[in-house]
């Protein structure tokens, strides 16, 4: 019991400072961002996305190299990109009067998000099938192979660089080195958090005896998505419906692209499970089409459709939980 509370602490204290240090990432992103000139587009969908996908790409940087578990940042990085989709639209609608989509959201970047699950899709089957010791129920993932991903988000990168050339803007003065330094003091904060919520993660899965990747894909991927529900709810307060929907998607597209490719770059070859990643896999292509549908019926997000969007992650947390006390065993990868 003294164990379990002590991971609970540790758990809470280290959401606290993901919190703390996504807080100021958000704050030095969006000077900079403005001191460039840059769309509001591109900078939702990169450079908000990116800097608060950090504590993601964290997870699995830390869990692969220190604690030697990659699945448990694949779980973070999936149960990341449904509860981004699922909860952190539905609080940004119920936080604004009115949140707003637009055909240019659902149309480029919902659709390119909707190929990054594709992709990467697509990588886990080549691991299980063409790549020597891979089989129907273990991927293995090589350096070589993860390329595809990267390559994917070069070329979304390029298509948002493509907005920028014709936009005109009005840059604002701002002191860039302090904000730089902020941003490397934001960076450092959120790594010391997600350290502690992998440690709680990980001691959670030795008291249950359960495994590590079905509390990646609850527990830290909750935590980690902080970030991103702190700067779309913040931008649906102030009627900036483009950068919280672009965020989410955005930092969805460098979660799957980006993160899991950098995890196999420093672990080199990696085993995962296919058999669980199918069902997982499958289920955040679900959720995708549902937020497609909702975000772009009317181009409105309606509290109804908010509560339907809350209900699904409830409903998908009820079913882990399940799994993880062999109620059901529809996951057979874990």
């Amino acid at each position: 019991m003294n164990a379990l509370l002590g991971y609970l602490l540790l758990a809470v204290a280290s959401t606290g400072v993901i919190w703390k240090g996504s807080e100021l990432l958000e704050r030095a992103a969006e000077r900079l961002s403005k001191h460039y000139g840059l769309p509001v587009a591109v900078h939702g969908a990169v450079v908000v996305a990116i800097g608060s996908s950090f504590p993601e790409l964290s997870s699995v940087v830390l869990s692969t190299l220190i604690h030697g578990e990659f699945s448990l940042g694949v779980g973070a990085i999936v149960g990341s990109a449904i509860f981004n989709l699922l909860v952190i639209p539905a609080a940004a609608a119920l936080a604004s009067e009115q949140l707003e989509t637009t055909r240019d959201i659902v149309h480029k970047d919902a659709q390119f998000y909707i190929i990054s699950v594709l992709v990467l899709f697509i990588t886990f089957a080549l691991g299980a099938t063409y790549v020597p010791g891979g089989t129907n129920a273990e991927a293995i993932l090589t350096p070589t192979l993860v390329l595809m991903p990267l390559a994917t988000y070069a070329i979304y990168v390029f298509l948002q660089y493509q907005d920028t050339r014709d936009h005109a803007a009005k840059p604002i003065e701002v002191n860039v080195p302090r904000e730089l330094g902020t941003l490397a003091v934001s960076l450092l904060l959120i790594t010391i958090g997600v350290e502690g919520i992998v440690r709680a993660a990980l001691g959670f899965g030795e008291i249950f005896g359960t495994p590590s990747f079905l509390w990646g894909l609850t527990v830290i991927a909750a935590a980690t998505s902080l970030p991103d529900a702190f700067v779309s709810v913040r931008a649906a307060r102030v009627d900036d419906s483009v950068t919280s929907l672009t965020n989410v998607l955005g930092s969805n597209t460098f979660n799957l692209l980006v993160a899991i490719p950098v995890g196999v770059l420093i672990s080199g070859p990696t085993t995962v499970s296919f058999l669980a990643a199918v069902p997982m896999m499958g289920f955040l292509a679900f959720a995708t089409l549902v937020f497609v549908i909702v975000t772009r019926t009317h181009l409105e997000l309606t509290d109804p459709e908010a509560y339907g969007l809350l209900a699904l992650y409830l409903l998908f947390l009820a079913w882990m939980t399940l799994e993880t006390f062999g109620v059901v065993e529809t996951v057979r990868g874990i």
